[in-house]
């Protein structure tokens, strides 16, 4: 089933939260994921033809605000939103201006592999991000390897430093996994706890719109 909405949306809008999808770019090649399976989610095509600007995503996001009362603002789309880390601050910092919504980063935590010599927690905070949540999927890295297949071998001890770093930060910090064989939930949830963040399950229903 494609979605109705053949052109990509750069923003998109599930219950009460505002998404922006910024880019299909990852370091990660989860065979899990949603959009090895689908073009999009409801009527939202989110295969990005080409990455917006900063100028583009704002200007979509003007259009979109006013057309509910969205109780947060997520970067998450069909890449992983700290492949453009400069965007991501720069359009938080304008949403803080102009909004004061709750702006929240969905990531996979490789956010110093992908900005090397950035110290991306500080900058995030600076910007005024509010919450993170963190793909972590794994309560060890040959499971993380195995079902994540990362391009860097060492990204797991960079996604648990990540999640460690924001906690330190003050930001409200989230760690996260999906349902599916391979990940031992309970291990990862003790895992975050015994880091000091919440922690959530992700339902795996790979044809689920």
């Amino acid at each position: 089933m494609q979605t109705r909405n053949k052109n990509p949306s750069i923003v998109y809008w599930l219950g009460n939260s505002l998404y922006l999808n910024i880019t299909n770019r990852c370091p990660n090649s989860c065979y899990f994921c949603f959009r090895r399976f689908k073009n999009g989610i409801q009527d939202f095509n989110l295969k990005l033809e080409k990455e917006p600007t900063t100028e583009e995503v704002i200007e979509e996001l003007q259009k979109a605000l006013n057309r509910g009362f969205w109780s947060e603002i997520v970067f998450c789309g069909f890449g992983e939103p700290l492949e453009r880390l400069n965007l991501v601050l720069e359009v938080t910092r304008w949403v803080k201006e102009h909004s004061q919504k709750t702006v929240r980063v969905d990531t996979n935590g490789q956010g110093y592999l992908l900005n090397k010599g950035r110290d991306v927690i500080r900058e995030l905070k600076e910007a005024s991000v509010d919450k993170v949540s963190v793909s972590l999927n794994a309560h060890n890295k040959e499971t993380y390897n195995q079902i994540c297949k990362p391009v860097s071998e060492d990204a797991y001890e960079h996604v648990l430093e990540f999640i460690k770093k924001a906690k330190e930060a003050g930001l409200e910090t989230e760690a996260t996994a999906v349902t599916i064989s391979e990940i031992e939930i309970s291990k990862v949830k003790e895992l975050a706890e015994n880091m000091g963040v919440k922690f959530s399950v992700r339902e795996y229903i790979p044809f689920f719109w």
